[in-house]
């Protein structure tokens, strides 16, 4: 005898109350696999984001915070290394190049990044797709995501203005050319305009000119009016004039928050990390700095995992609970059935069919709304952060549902189970 037939009339009889337990499963098969999907996500586009990065030098305090700035541009420490510092860092020669990293401004809550153009060019992939990289201190490289366009000029503002007017932001007196669009890097800096370090340094007062001290120094005689020229044309032309790219030297170059180094071997990488490890500076591979974090990530993850996964055991007792009650409105057919002579075991197959048909749609529709809740997560979280993320449906989710969906058909022996052990004479009765 075919128990099938029986099992999809029940189904269709009962199709809104089915409805409901198989929303149930969905939700949290989902919610697990969501979890697990979002977080190899994280981990995945945490990672290409900062490949590109070798060494970071900063001031001592905590490496996650030092990372978060140089690397993901999110706001951080305002330390400083000291100037005799960065001028060893920046002057090293076993680096293929080093960059200062300069922070405090933005444009339309695009961060404005000081560096040099080697750093633009190496997180470019070593050609940009558009224009070319900075050539003096009023032109910028802009990231493959910021609303600007080649040829477009711009006035940055102070700090970054995260939901404050832009209209009536504080504004520097400078006007920036963009020259250049740097190839999508899958992180913070697609949205990042790049300047020479030179111009965040002199909109700020930090810039020191050797040149503009002789002619300070020429000039102590002239009038007071030429001297309120030379202001003038000092915030509109020589901005323009001075040289970037160095050399940076001692006694003319400010502190800075990090540096990025890019090691010319394997081998410098390591004694670059290991020489300015001191007591005034400290040096790291992101990579490490990330494998802390995602320790730290994994542990949370197992937790949810865990905490979903109890969840969901939950919600498949009640459905079963709610199946049992189920049962006894359909105990006079099962009763006619018996008295007919169906044997128990096809009233068990009954039984179980209709719940394991539950745990199965809703398993497999719960994987793909988990990859469907995954990818809405990942774009509400790049919006924010703006790292790249690609979610997937891997092994370990497979492995999840699977488990889910053969833990689902062992609850539903349970229903059944007790559906099919009443003797008939005592199932008659309470019929």
């Amino acid at each position: 005898m075919n128990p099938w037939p029986i099992v999809l009339a029940a189904l269709k009889r009962y199709r809104y109350t089915v409805l409901a337990f198989v929303v149930l499963i969905v939700a949290g098969t989902a919610l697990s696999v969501a979890i697990i999907s979002q977080e190899r996500a994280l981990r995945s586009g945490s990672a290409q984001a900062a490949e590109k990065f070798d060494v970071v030098v900063a001031p001592v305090a905590s490496k996650t915070d030092a990372l978060l700035t140089s690397v993901y541009l999110q706001p951080g420490s305002s330390r400083l290394l000291s100037p005799e510092m960065t001028t060893r860092v920046l002057n090293d020669e076993r680096a293929a190049f080093a960059s200062p990293l300069a922070f405090g401004d933005s444009y339309r809550r695009a961060p404005l990044v000081g560096a040099t153009a080697p750093l633009v060019t190496h997180l470019s992939n070593s050609a940009l797709p558009e224009g070319r990289v900075f050539e003096k201190m009023t032109e910028a490289v802009i990231g493959s995501a910021v609303d600007l366009k080649l040829g477009d000029t711009f006035s940055p503002s102070h700090g970054t203005h995260e939901g404050a007017d832009l209209d009536h932001a504080e504004g520097h007196d400078v006007e920036i050319t963009i020259v250049g669009r740097m190839a999508p890097t899958g992180s913070p800096w697609d949205r990042a305009i790049v300047v020479p370090v030179e111009l965040v340094w002199d909109t700020h007062g930090l810039l020191h000119d050797h040149d503009e001290d002789e002619v300070a120094a020429g000039a102590a005689t002239e009038a007071v009016d030429d001297h309120e020229h030379e202001g003038h044309h000092h915030d509109g032309h020589e901005h323009a004039d001075h040289p970037i790219g160095g050399p940076y030297l001692a006694g003319e170059t400010p502190g800075i928050p990090a540096a990025v180094l890019k090691a010319g071997t394997v081998a410098d990488a390591y004694r670059l990390r290991q020489d300015y490890n001191t007591d005034e500076s400290m040096a790291f591979f992101p990579a490490e700095v990330l494998i802390q974090l995602y320790q730290t990530l994994g542990d949370v993850r197992q937790l949810m995992t865990v905490m979903a996964l109890v969840t969901q055991a939950l919600v498949m007792l009640s459905i079963v609970a709610s199946v049992l009650i189920l049962f006894r409105l359909l105990l006079p057919q099962f009763v006619t059935l018996r008295a007919i002579g169906a044997p128990k075991l096809y009233i068990f197959f009954i039984a179980w069919g209709f719940v394991a048909v539950l745990f199965t749609a809703g398993v497999a529709i719960g994987l793909g709304a988990g990859y469907l809740l995954s990818r809405g997560l990942s774009a509400i979280i790049q919006q924010q952060i703006g790292i790249a993320l690609t979610p997937s449906i891997g092994q370990q989710e497979m492995l999840l549902a699977l488990s889910i969906w053969v833990l689902g058909l062992v609850i539903a022996l349970l229903p059944a189970w007790h559906l099919q052990r009443r003797p008939l004479a005592e199932a008659m009765k309470a019929y």
